[in-house]
């Protein structure tokens, strides 16, 4: 059996909150809420599984989707539609940018938990 990432907790200070941002950005749909969890699985079988937790338990991580052309072109209307600050690169640098890395496009944003989430369309290393 190859080894897969089947599932990783996000803690968030409102995992309702949370949870429900991601998926509306990524246009994707809540799972049921499973004890403390509340998952919100991915096309590949990644599930992240929301949880809140106090703040000291809150260290921003960073999640990275990798998705089409096409989704990317939604997504991308929803964080400007909801007026949320978007950046080019993972210092939050180039603000109200989006970059071209390996011939595609990527984005950077916050979730409200402080998370850093990125959109590409491309891998890295993948193109030019």
């Amino acid at each position: 059996m190859s080894v897969e990432l089947n599932h990783t907790i996000v803690f968030a200070r409102d995992r309702q909150e949370s949870a429900e941002f991601v998926a509306g950005i990524l246009g994707l749909e809540l799972g049921a809420a499973w004890g403390p969890f509340l998952p919100l699985a991915t096309a590949n079988g990644v599930t992240l599984d929301f949880a809140t937790a106090d703040a000291e338990r809150l260290t921003p991580q960073h999640y990275a989707f990798l998705v089409s052309e096409a989704e990317f072109d939604g997504i991308f209307a929803r964080i400007q539609q909801g007026g949320i600050e978007f950046y080019a690169d993972p210092h939050m640098q180039r603000v109200g940018e989006i970059n071209h890395n390996d011939g595609g496009r990527g984005v950077y944003f916050l979730d409200p938990s402080g998370h850093h989430l990125e959109v590409i369309t491309r891998p890295y290393g993948s193109g030019s």
